[in-house]
């Protein structure tokens, strides 16, 4: 796997390694020991998935409270997404930066978000999945979340048209 920083202090975009040849590629997409030798939580406890019928859904910004904070490793298996990352840790030298990749069933790349940061994104095309492994379980009373269109982060999301749950309308403001 390749694996590329972001500005984020922890957040890491992940390339698969492609060995291919006439039949299509195979590569790896998770390996213990390639995230433990770069300071990534290697524990995958829980998968989700979670599908879209329109484009310019958008879901989160969602993380869990610690003791349950959560890291995540997310990709697109269907269609496209824009995926964003926001640092909520405290004392963190990126605190209350966000990050932002697209993801697509074509490009293959996967995004992992650590404990403490907050997580969302939008699709941007109809019918679309998203797989999700995280590293503690969901825990009820832990949820929290961060309002998708707060002033303070600015986020600009690439779709004006968006789709939201009245959980997600209903988050709060960062400040």
């Amino acid at each position: 796997m390749i694996f590329k920083a972001t500005p984020l202090a922890g957040v890491w975009v992940l390339e698969p390694e492609r060995l291919g040849d006439d039949r299509g590629f195979f590569a790896r997409t998770w390996c213990r020991r390639e995230f433990e030798a770069h300071g990534l939580n290697p524990d995958i406890v829980q998968c989700n998935v979670s599908w879209n019928a329109r484009r310019g859904s958008v879901r989160g910004l969602h993380y869990q409270a610690a003791p349950h904070a959560e890291a995540k490793l997310v990709r697109c298996t269907r269609g496209a997404i824009w995926d964003v990352a926001v640092d909520l840790r405290q004392g963190s030298p990126t605190f209350k930066r966000w990050t932002a990749v697209e993801l697509t069933v074509d490009n293959h790349l996967a995004l992992y978000i650590p404990e403490g940061c907050a997580h969302g994104f939008q699709t941007l095309a109809d019918d679309t999945e998203v797989f999700y492994q995280m590293s503690a379980f969901h825990q009820a009373g832990a949820e929290r979340g961060v309002r998708w269109d707060d002033p303070a982060l600015a986020i600009p999301w690439p779709i004006d048209s968006v789709t939201l749950s009245e959980r997600d309308r209903t988050l709060p403001r960062l400040e």
